[in-house]
């Protein structure tokens, strides 16, 4: 850290000065220093920065090198189409102990022989590659994926639980594109889940058959697109499937789901997205995550993140908070997220050698830290009161302190909670009520549900939706079996006709000419696919087994993201105030 601290201050003295390393008189003939003059630029700015010399001649060396490499690779690519991609590697399987891998390859071919070379390279089995945040896709070109000449990326690690043996038949190691599949079990689990969870709609038993609902702070269903509702429950599911493996200190594989989920929300309209905090949440936990994986070549998207999730949490707060302190009555328990995104502000600066303003946001962490580190003792009263840890730590951080009021809050919660559950078994009940009438009278359970959603759980009205959808459908299949008609009618055969029909959205003369065009038949590739989504789970038992198992990271207490120890952020802390003395002691 304090290696790329002092880098980033030199660069900018250089570019200041309008200094260009590689040239004369700085670079020989033979591309040697010029020992002279670089010695004097060492001084000159190791005073500027009140640093020895001698370390300034190190960096100013390295800076110098690195151009002399980049002017080179540059007019390798020209010449060749030959690009060079920089590869940041796990820390526990550096090659040669070096965290940095260089590769030459062509930008025109597919990202898995990039990643066949990374594994047989750095031995790797089970790994993404990561650019700007997303993670690359084995099938599809280099260049397609915005790859390109000097383009940084990341090697992330991720488990292979749950997988088989990664050898082949004849004792060789299997290839990267075998591993490739592999390494993504545990994130399609977790997706498949989610998703069996997100196209239930509670028409199944209730007892049996549990399904997801999107609610706002107060327990009250959001009423958004089935569309956006379904990528909503994918990206929060895979956030928490994230935030779980964080918590076990999983980070590579925590940041595969946290990217995914990444993906999921972009399908989110933005007017949803700025309404909840949940995206802002995920920007902050993939930051954290680069952090703890010591990633700082993803500086650049991290400090985008930092933005989008510091503008959502503006959105969704107020300026000065005043929307969070109406909705919940508090606002203690979310400053622990501007915790964490100021000290990763202040990690981000300091990388990036602005001192001042890593000071700066430093000093708001530690005033931060103080409010919200709980006392030993209040915690220890709350508890002999019979609250758990996570309710006297939030309720302490909500009261600023105070015992009485927390005790007071804990408990106003916990009923608040459980008239909840009152008020959502009651909606089950007449939910499982409805579906019964509904069924007596021969709507299907999934068109019956459906019904009782739109009507809010109005019977009348859920009857009325449904007999308006089967005059609907009547008068449709009539216009339709006619249109058949005509062109059985003209002697084409029922099934190529019924294909015809569809592929020209029921245009009787353009379905004629179609069919006569292709002498009666439909060309295979003309065939429209089916709109039937493909199963998610082989059977009901296995459908059962991915929901009950991402069901386990799903958290019982809906602040669990905001229940944080603070050890590690005071860890990271102390890191920054140690490097922030060290430069400025200079």
């Amino acid at each position: 850290m304090a290696e790329q601290n002092v880098e980033a201050k030199v660069k900018k003295l250089l570019k200041q000065d309008k200094i260009q390393l590689w040239k004369a008189p700085y670079t020989l003939d033979g591309q040697q220093p010029g020992d002279e003059h670089m010695q004097e630029l060492a001084e000159r700015y190791g005073v500027l920065l009140r640093m020895p010399g001698s370390e300034i001649a190190g960096t100013l060396e390295v800076i110098r090198v690195q151009a002399l490499r980049r002017g080179q690779r540059n007019q390798t690519f020209r010449e060749t189409n030959m690009a060079t991609v920089e590869l940041l590697l796990p820390r526990d399987c550096n090659k040669d102990n070096k965290s940095r891998l260089f590769l030459e390859t062509r930008l025109d071919v597919s990202a898995q022989e990039l990643m066949d070379r990374i594994a047989k390279e750095v031995g790797l089995k089970s790994f993404k590659v990561i650019l700007n945040g997303k993670t690359l896709n084995g099938g599809l070109r280099l260049d397609q994926q915005g790859v390109c000449n000097h383009s940084k990326m990341m090697v992330l690690k991720v488990s292979a639980a749950g997988v088989g043996p990664s050898t082949s038949q004849d004792g060789s190691d299997a290839t990267a594109a075998s591993q490739s599949t592999s390494h993504d079990h545990s994130v399609q689990r977790t997706h498949r889940g989610f998703q069996i969870l997100s196209e239930r709609d509670g028409s199944d038993s209730l007892q049996t058959t549990p399904f997801l609902e999107v609610a706002d702070q107060k327990g009250n269903p959001l009423k958004i697109p089935h569309k956006e509702k379904k990528a909503l429950i994918l990206a929060m599911g895979l956030h928490e499937k994230g935030r779980a493996l964080m918590k076990r200190k999983r980070h590579d594989d925590a940041l595969c789901h946290l990217l995914q989920a990444d993906l999921h929300f972009s399908e989110c309209g933005s007017e949803l997205l700025g309404a909840v905090d949940n995206y802002g949440v995920l920007q902050l936990d993939i930051v954290w995550c680069y952090q703890a994986l010591e990633a700082l070549s993803c500086l650049d998207d991290g400090r985008e993140r930092l933005r989008l999730a510091e503008d959502c949490f503006l959105r969704c707060y107020g300026e000065q908070q005043q929307r969070l302190l109406m909705i919940k009555g508090n606002t203690g328990r979310e400053e622990v997220l501007f915790l964490r995104l100021h000290l990763l502000q202040s990690l981000l600066a300091f990388v990036d050698g602005n001192d001042h303003q890593a000071q700066q946001q430093l000093d708001q962490v530690e005033l931060l830290y103080t409010r919200l580190c709980p006392d030993t003792d209040k915690m220890t009263q709350l508890m002999v009161l019979g609250f758990s840890e996570r309710e006297a730590r939030l309720g302490l951080r909500a009261c600023h302190g105070d015992v009485h009021e927390a005790a007071m809050l804990i408990s106003n919660q916990t009923q608040e909670r459980e008239e909840l559950r009152q008020r959502e078994r009651r909606k089950r009940q007449q939910t499982k009520a409805g579906l019964a009438i509904l069924a007596e009278a021969g709507y299907a359970a999934r068109d019956a549900a459906t019904a009782l959603e739109r009507a809010d759980g109005n019977v009348d009205q859920a009857f009325q939706i449904l007999l308006d959808a089967s005059q609907t459908l009547a008068t449709s299949d009539w216009n339709t079996n006619e249109k058949l008609q005509q062109l059985l009618y003209l002697g084409f055969e029922r099934s190529p006709s019924e294909a015809a029909l569809a592929l020209t959205g029921g245009d009787v003369q353009l379905a004629t000419e179609l069919l006569m065009d292709n002498r009666g038949a439909v060309p295979s590739a003309a065939t429209p696919p089916s709109e039937e989504e493909p199963s998610t789970s082989s059977s009901s038992t296995d459908d059962s087994e991915l929901v009950n198992e991402v069901l386990e990271d799903i958290p019982h207490h809906e602040d669990d993201y905001l229940d944080l120890t603070l050890e590690e952020e005071m860890q990271l802390i102390n890191t920054i105030k140690t490097h922030l003395a060290r430069s400025l002691a200079h």
